[in-house]
Formats: structure tokens, C-alpha cells, sequence
């Protein structure tokens, strides 16, 4: 991975705070390797100026373990807020509205798992924006080209940010940027997870590997079997409303 291209994008982050009129850059740190990268990306773009935030909800402890090993490594501060509690209370009174519904309303008979998931990412959005506004700093997204394309992230959530400083740089070129970062070896090689539940993967949930979709992204459906490109279509088709702000009706 050209050294360039991190420096381009270090200067990028540097205007777009300038721009914003903002002091620095907030990232959660989920123990990953996206977020790796770009809270290293950001401390290069506005030094002394970028907190991590580690916010477990019901997480497996090794993802915090690793954000803390990231933290000291750079050298980059961090604030911890447990979010387990709030995620209790809050699902809790979700499910009883729910169940509470009328009759005449008809609820879709859908896994819970994916719901409650989805509040996760929803709740550290919020703290991330929360701190953020409190610092005046900017709140950097983690997503990268591979998930944006198909729609990995959760709308609103992770998906919610200021800036996504690597959504032109596939999984691959990640991890090339954060071997060349010198982020610690066991972030890089752990298997790539969205933290929703234990034991949760993105290739066991997207059903396919990121070489995979890369391979769909970088030279089309051909070079993947069949049922693959059809599946990657059908995600990249359903997922069009997250890349997009919600739509407004003209002509009225």
C-alpha cells in the first residue's frame, strides 16, 4: 500500500475539519481493524486531538482488550461508557410496545436477534455524537468500499457519521494500511466482525468471503460462482436506501 494514499487521505481528514471548523476527530473503537486504521489516520491528521471510545454492549471482552491494546499502542486517549444497562432498558420497553399493539396491526414474524442487533450500533451512534458535540470534534465512520457496497452497516448506526475515511478502500487495502500503519499484528489477523452478538462474523452473515466480493467489486460478476454475484446483487440492490438520504417527494 503506497504510503501516498494514507497521506492523501491524512490531508483529507485535516480540510475536512478545517472546513467544519472542528477541533479533531472522535472514532469507536471497537478492537477491529477498520477502526484501527482510521483512528490511526485521524491522531496523523489532527495530533493530540482524537479521543476513542470504547463502548461494550454485551461484547465479547477480547474486543475490548484489543481497542485498549490499539489505544496504547498510538497512544490516543480514550473514554469508556458500558451501554449494556441502557441497551436492557431500552429493548425491554421496545418489546412491550410491541406487544402491546393492536390487533389490526399486523407485525412481521421476524427474528429479534436482528432488531435488538441493530439497536447496538444505534446506541453507541448516539454516545459517539453525544461526546463529539460536547468536544467539537467530528465523528469518523469506519465503513469501508466492501461493506458500503452491499450494505453492511446498520442505518443510522454505524452507518451514521461525518466522515468515512476509508469507504474507497476494500478490505484488503485496509489491511494493508494497517500493516503499514503498525497496527499490533492480533487486530489485523482476528476474523472481521461487526460485534452484534458473540461469536457473530460478516462472512458467516454476509454468506460469502470478502476475497469474494472484492473480486466481484474489481472485475465483475464472472469471476464469482453464480449464486454469489446473485446474492452480492441482492444485497447491493436492497441496500440502495442507506447510501442515499431518505427521499423527499417534489413536484407537490
Amino acid at each position: 500500500m503506497s504510503s501516498d494514499r494514507a497521506h492523501l487521505i491524512v490531508e483529507w481528514l485535516r480540510d475536512r475539519a478545517q472546513d467544519a471548523g472542528a477541533h479533531g476527530y472522535v472514532i469507536g473503537l471497537s478492537g477491529g481493524i477498520d477502526s484501527a486504521v482510521v483512528a490511526r489516520l485521524c491522531q496523523m491528521a489532527t495530533p493530540n486531538r482524537v479521543l476513542g471510545v470504547i463502548l461494550p454492549c454485551y461484547s465479547h471482552v477480547q474486543d475490548e482488550a484489543d481497542a485498549l491494546l490499539l489505544a496504547k499502542t498510538f497512544g490516543i486517549p480514550t473514554a469508556r461508557v458500558d451501554l449494556s444497562p441502557t441497551f436492557d432498558t431500552l429493548t425491554g420497553e421496545l418489546h412491550g410496545a410491541v406487544k402491546g399493539l393492536p390487533q389490526s396491526v399486523h407485525v412481521t414474524d421476524i427474528k429479534q436477534q436482528i432488531p435488538e442487533a441493530n439497536i447496538k450500533p444505534r446506541l453507541r451512534m448516539t454516545s459517539l455524537y453525544f461526546i463529539a458535540n460536547s468536544l467539537n470534534y467530528l465523528v469518523a465512520g469506519t465503513g469501508n468500499r466492501c461493506e458500503l457496497s452491499i450494505g453492511y452497516f446498520t442505518k443510522y448506526g454505524d452507518g451514521g457519521s461525518d466522515v468515512l475515511p476509508i469507504g474507497n478502500l476494500l478490505k484488503s487495502e485496509v489491511r494493508a494500511f494497517a500493516q503499514q500503519l503498525g497496527v499490533p499484528a492480533p487486530i489485523i489477523d482476528k476474523a472481521p466482525s461487526a460485534g452484534l452478538w458473540i461469536g457473530q462474523t460478516d462472512e458467516a452473515e454476509m454468506g460469502f468471503s470478502y476475497d469474494m466480493l472484492e473480486s466481484y467489486l474489481t472485475s465483475g460478476a464472472s469471476a464469482v460462482p453464480a449464486d454469489v454475484a446473485k446474492r452480492i446483487e441482492s444485497l447491493h440492490n436492497g441496500s440502495a436506501h442507506k447510501r442515499k438520504i431518505a427521499p423527499i417527494p417534489h413536484d407537490l
